[in-house]
């Protein structure tokens, strides 16, 4: 088998999955898109993807033609990530982080959503599903299992007062009907209580 018969094979296969082609994927380049491997990155074509994004090795971007995924400008999909939306909408803004880690973002179950701001990161091994708003600068640090959970915008980690950032969920365990404020942060072990929240100072002081 040739090359050129190679990727006929390999482009056959993506396109009755729904899924670009090695070429298609090589062409999200022409918006200023990094896409480092295009044989192991998997994007659907009936996904809506903006400029200067970085797609890393062994990611997934996948949209049902009865749902919708809309990805923004500048962000950055580590390897081992997953985002697929089946039953309803996930919209992302721009230059959030998502891994390193195995991050996985759907939305599988009946009324799903999904909607991610801009500046958040979301790093480990998260699982996300159902009805979610993670707001500007928001963030989940470690192993969470994420449902329907709402993180106040505010400003990036990067931002120099903690108390100002986006709500955050770090540690590890499930996270159910969380609804956290600008500021604040909830260090899980085993499970997330909103009777556990703390501000972020408290672990940043330094950031007052």
């Amino acid at each position: 088998m040739t090359p050129d018969q190679m990727i006929e094979h390999i482009d056959r296969y993506r396109h009755e999955a729904g899924y670009l082609g090695i070429a298609e994927t090589i062409a999200l380049g022409r918006s200023g898109n990094i896409v480092f491997d295009p044989f192991s990155t998997l994007v659907s074509r009936h996904i809506t993807i903006g400029a200067h994004n970085i797609l890393h090795p062994n990611i997934r971007l996948e949209a049902d033609q009865d749902a919708q995924l809309m990805i923004g400008n500048g962000n950055m999909f580590a390897s081992g990530t997953t985002i697929m939306a089946q039953t309803g909408l996930i919209r992302i803004g721009d230059e959030n982080i998502f891994g390193p880690g195995n991050v996985t973002i759907t939305t599988a179950r009946p009324n799903a959503m999904i909607r991610i701001g801009s500046f958040g990161r979301y790093r480990g091994t998260i699982d996300m599903d159902g009805q979610c708003v993670l707001g500007d600068g928001s963030q989940i640090l470690g192993q969470v299992s994420v449902q329907s959970v709402e993180l106040a915008a505010g400003g990036s980690f990067k931002h120099p007062i903690a108390d100002e950032r986006g709500a955050v969920l770090k540690g590890f365990g499930k996270a159910t009907g969380i609804r956290l404020e600008t500021g604040k942060v909830i260090a899980g072990s085993g499970d997330f209580c909103i009777s556990a929240q703390k501000p972020q100072s408290f672990y940043h002081p330094e950031a007052r």
